[in-house]
């Protein structure tokens, strides 16, 4: 874990960033921009020993933030519908922060495993060299597109500032503060049905708790030119297959229905190999994080064991 450093993380109130902020403050002097349009959030955060600032990477103006931080964490992201704000922020933001940060001794920029072009096989773990394309997901359209933009420009900068990067394109990220498997988990808590474009339709999941542990390898791993690795998790597991697992959890039944997305990618599976190599194996068991995060949210109706 790092220590004595001076780290900017971005969207610090966001789910994945929240906890990298609140494991790193422990032993670092940490820092977080964000627009923090709610006031309560940015307590939140502060509340963590975490020093904020009020930003909008797009805009590229830093006000008074230093420029001396000795690590970057980029997670903010844009989940926007339009392109053209997308690319804004999620493309040229990231250009315009890693320049403020170009003195940093590494930068982590957080991709996604949806940047690969949809494989016919739902099974198919996407390695870190298979092609790049359109993941044609119906929301937000133009994700994939844009964290491709976003790629292009932090391997641009790598080798232009000479800054040390690490891409990680992240899996499905879940814990107590939410991610994909728990809006599942609260549509099955409230009697709707689990809405999926394929049968089967796997994932990658990886606990919050495998992320803050992993964030101080990958960034030892960043490189000129920029390291690309998945951030996924060990364990491929369906929506279906986690969507019973909750019904057993819940004492319910657990409804998934199939609404086929023309040529939208069919599975999410990113090969866990390189990011393994890197990091170690991941220390929590899918059922095992499911559990908790179940118990978490539905105390009443799911034991913590």
């Amino acid at each position: 874990m790092l220590s004595g450093e001076k780290i900017l993380i971005t969207g610090p109130a966001g789910r994945i960033a929240f906890g990298l902020a609140k494991t790193l403050a422990a032993e670092n002097e940490v820092w977080g921009i964000s627009r923090f349009g709610d006031p309560a959030a940015r307590q939140e955060v502060e509340a963590l020993g975490v020093t904020t600032r009020v930003a909008d990477i797009g805009d590229g103006d830093f006000g008074d933030l230093p420029t001396d931080f000795t690590y970057l964490l980029h997670i903010a992201a844009d989940f926007g519908d339009d392109y053209e704000r997308g690319l804004r922020v999620n493309a040229e933001g990231t250009g315009l922060l890693l320049a403020h940060c170009r003195s940093a001794k590494a930068a982590l920029v957080m991709s996604t495993v949806t940047v690969y072009k949809p494989h016919p096989d739902p099974w198919h773990a996407f390695r870190e060299d298979d092609p790049l394309g359109d993941a044609g997901l119906p929301q937000p359209k133009p994700y994939s597109i844009v964290k491709i933009a976003e790629e292009a420009v932090a391997r641009y900068c790598a080798r232009n500032f000479g800054l040390p990067v690490t891409i990680a394109r992240m899996g499905s990220a879940y814990g107590d503060r939410g991610g994909l498997p728990a809006h599942h988990l609260h549509a099955i808590a409230a009697g709707q049905p689990v809405r999926v474009r394929w049968d089967p339709l796997p994932y990658s999941p990886i606990h919050y708790d495998d992320i803050n542990a992993q964030v101080g390898p990958l960034l030892e791993a960043a490189s000129v030119p920029a390291t690309i690795v998945n951030w996924a998790g060990d364990q491929p597991v369906t929506v279906q297959e986690w969507s019973e697992y909750f019904g057993q959890l819940l004492g319910t039944n657990a409804e998934v229905a199939v609404e086929p997305v023309a040529g939208a990618s069919v599975g999410s599976v990113g090969d866990a190999a390189l990011r393994s190599s890197i990091t170690g194996p991941c220390q929590v068991e899918w059922r095992d994080g499911f559990r908790r995060m179940a118990a978490h949210m539905y105390p009443d109706r799911v034991k913590a064991g």
